[in-house]
């Protein structure tokens, strides 16, 4: 049996391995589908901190130490990619009572043919109802981060909404504001096939920000008054520039993406003043959020479970390419490390 290894940063292999007997708590996976993390997998995947100040970095391992050739704790030779998998249930230990040998199942995972997990008290193993879709499956973790981002903008019914990054935490963003009600959605994203995608799934306009003012338009849009929330998922410096001119007074910023420091000459400007946005950082895996604790992170996780399995959601535009396991380690390199734009998110069918 294979699995997707990082062997050195940014190198993917396929490398063998024996699988072990079951713990009586856990259950035996074989693989039919799987999903790399197109975020902060990629960090680990490079070798580099997700921290670029280096004098930062001095610091923080004094505290944190890493092992040699590794990043956060990563040893390369052992780093196993991959962030979701889907598939049918062939083994299970004496413990296991909620799950039964042959159930379609999804679980946080690394691409390889089996997976083995805990089966007994773990809410994050979900099984697949008949007929739902691997690919709005394998969405589950971009979903949670989307979901978050659009309660934190607090977007309500008649709300002028932006999402600036078309990537699957925007993408699924966006049918997420329109769905609540939203009355006009505007997508930022330089890519055209992104654009498009956020179109067909409930986009009313779409902006390149390269050669754009993007907040003149959006205040264009709206008749002058801004946006009443702007969900940020790119991190870059220029699109939060952008946002606060694009703002309505008083409007929400709601910064998902985990951003890099900033270069010199970010600039606040006038209008960050004058339009006196609320700038909220959105929580999804780590608490507590803002409405804890009514909502937690568990609540996050089923919600979006269900909205993707119920087809409120619909990811199937988003899983592209979709490679065999025999392509994994070169379409790794290539769509989810050296051209991500070529991709929003990779899909592997074993």
């Amino acid at each position: 049996m294979r699995k997707l290894i990082a062997t050195e940063p940014r190198v993917a292999d396929l490398v063998e391995y024996v699988d072990r007997e079951l713990a009586k708590d856990e259950a035996r996976i074989q693989v039919k589908f799987a999903s790399p993390k197109h975020g902060t997998e990629v960090v680990d995947f490079r070798g580099v901190s997700p921290f670029i100040d280096e004098e930062f970095n001095e610091e923080w391992n004094m505290f944190m130490p890493r092992p040699e050739g590794s990043a956060r704790g990563i040893v390369f030779g052992e780093f196993q990619l991959g962030n979701m998998v889907v598939g049918e249930i062939v083994e299970i230990g004496e413990d296991v009572t909620e799950y039964a040998i042959g159930d379609m199942v999804c679980s946080y995972g690394p691409i390889m043919e089996t997976v083995i997990v805990k089966a007994v008290d773990n809410y994050k193993l979900r099984k697949m109802p008949e007929g739902a879709s691997w690919k709005n499956a394998v969405c589950y973790d971009p979903a949670q981060f989307a979901m978050s981002g659009v309660r934190e903008a607090h977007v309500r019914a008649g709300d002028y909404v932006v999402v600036v990054g078309l990537g699957a935490i925007g993408q699924i963003a966006i049918q997420l504001a329109k769905k609540a009600g939203a009355s006009i959605v505007i997508g930022v994203d330089p890519l055209e096939h992104r654009r498009e995608i956020a179109m067909r799934h409930g986009a009313d306009a779409c902006f390149n920000p390269i050669g754009t003012d993007v907040g003149f338009e959006v205040k264009k849009l709206t008749g002058k008054l801004g946006a009443d929330s702007i969900i940020e998922t790119s991190g870059n410096s220029q699109a939060l520039e952008a946002a606060l001119r694009g703002i309505a007074y008083g409007g929400i910023i709601s910064y998902v993406a985990f951003a890099k420091p900033f270069p010199d000459g970010f600039n606040l400007g006038r209008e960050a003043h004058f339009n006196n946005a609320k700038i909220v950082f959105a929580r999804a895996s780590s608490e507590p959020n803002p409405d804890y604790p009514r909502w937690n992170r568990k609540r996050i996780e089923e919600t979006c479970w269900e909205l993707l399995m119920n087809g409120y959601l619909d990811c199937e535009d988003l899983i592209d390419p979709i490679v065999s396991l025999d392509e994994s380690a070169e379409a790794y390199m290539k769509y989810v490390d050296q051209n991500p734009d070529l991709s929003i998110k990779m899909g592997i069918e074993l």
